[in-house]
């Protein structure tokens, strides 16, 4: 089944079309039967109230699903919030200059996230922490990077996870190149990329765009669209639904209920085989809402109302999982109580794991910046060393 998205029904009005404006005429565009069969649809397996839809398409994708794993989707979920709450607060207590949650996004990556295979590879933002989190990746290693210790606490071939990307946009042609670089050494191998509707608006993934389909590139846009590029409203940033910016490139794209686990692992399987079986990109459009800030340095209270996120908490993935759960006899009052105490201790490990990383070498940064030494480079770690001195007494203290 698919649901047509309140977004469709949400009249846009273009930015010639103010009242009161002079000059030349102005024309307010309508739907006509033409339009109707462009407007978006919503793959929806799991509805806010828990209940199970059925999808000719999609339902094949995750047939095979136990209950056992349905609470291991649950329990990653949980255990991701509770790491991404334990952040937020290590912040505000000074622990961490800077923190990008992801509170509310956690169907759109925990199911995406689980849907890969060992050998695929993921190139992430600065906000896929459920992500990382599937990828074995541990979550003390995602937090020296904003505490300002490290470059990127992990091995990315590791994990097959490449690290965090704070520049917007560009990890969608690092991915797309590794992806045409897999597909010449005759893998079937599949990349994934994460972005934001926000980072849509960068040329960068245009770019991706362009040359994974004329490459036919075994690579999976994964674009979480929580609604808000830090201040700016999807409407402000696209015409069209995001999705539907892949058919002018040649490729199929989808948008899927991002607070659904499971249309999210759905989906995103249907995406990961078409990329293994050579038919080259798609884009998925997991349609979310970014329930905190963009960063800890950001007041969303400035730009968008109460009743928004209201509206956004009735979705909540977390619930809707658990209400198919206790439905469906799947979870006992047991398995919680032991998922809330491992989240407890979860915290806890994160907490002390923090306080307890080393300052970095002063002086590492001046490392292999060249491969045989740089007059230059010798001269600036003179000068930093003599800065450093100077704050040290006369006693050398």
């Amino acid at each position: 089944m698919t649901v047509e998205s309140t977004a469709a029904r949400t009249p846009r009005r273009s930015a010639g079309s103010k009242a009161g404006t002079t000059g030349t005429k102005r024309t307010t565009r309508t739907t006509t039967k033409k339009d109707a069969g462009t407007e978006p649809q919503l793959v929806q397996l799991l509805t806010p109230e828990g209940k199970r839809v059925k999808n000719a398409e999609y339902d094949k994708y995750v047939a095979g699903v136990t209950p056992e794993e349905l609470r291991g989707l649950y329990r990653d979920m949980v255990l991701t919030r509770r790491f991404d709450a334990e952040a937020t607060s290590l912040q505000r207590q000074g622990e961490l200059g800077l923190w990008a949650s992801l509170l509310g996004q956690e169907a759109a990556q925990i199911g995406s996230g689980r849907a890969l295979r060992d050998d695929d590879y993921v190139f992430p933002t600065y906000r896929e922490h459920g992500v990382a989190w599937c990828r074995g990746v541990d979550p003390t290693n995602l937090l020296g990077m904003f505490r300002g210790v490290n470059n990127g606490g992990w091995d990315p071939n590791g994990n097959n996870f490449q690290l965090y990307t704070i520049v917007i946009g560009s990890q969608t042609l690092h991915a797309t190149g590794y992806a045409m670089g897999i597909a010449k050494d005759g893998a079937d191998s599949a990349v994934i990329a994460y972005f934001g509707d926000g980072a849509s608006s960068q040329g960068d993934v245009a770019e991706s765009f362009t040359f994974s389909a004329v490459y036919n590139a075994p690579v999976v846009f994964f674009c979480q669209n929580n609604q808000w590029a830090i201040s700016e409203p999807t409407e402000k940033q696209s015409r069209v639904p995001i999705y539907q910016r892949a058919q002018g490139f040649g490729f199929p794209g989808v948008r899927v209920d991002g607070n659904d686990v499971l249309g999210c692992l759905a989906v995103t399987r249907w995406a990961l085989e078409r990329a293994r079986a050579g038919e080259g990109p798609t884009l998925v459009e997991a349609f979310t809402y970014r329930m905190g800030a963009h960063t800890t340095s950001d007041d969303p209270t400035r730009y968008r109302g109460d009743e928004e996120r209201q509206a956004w908490e009735a979705k909540d993935p977390i619930l809707r999982l658990r209400r198919y759960l206790e439905a469906s006899n799947h979870a006992d009052e047991g398995f919680f109580e032991e998922l809330e105490a491992e989240s407890e201790a979860l915290g806890k490990r994160v907490r002390e794991a923090v306080r307890a990383m080393p300052d970095p070498d002063h002086f590492a940064i001046f490392e292999n910046v060249y491969a045989d030494g740089h007059a230059l480079v010798d001269e600036e770690r003179a000068q930093f060393a003599a800065y450093q001195a100077s704050f040290a007494d006369e006693g050398g203290n």
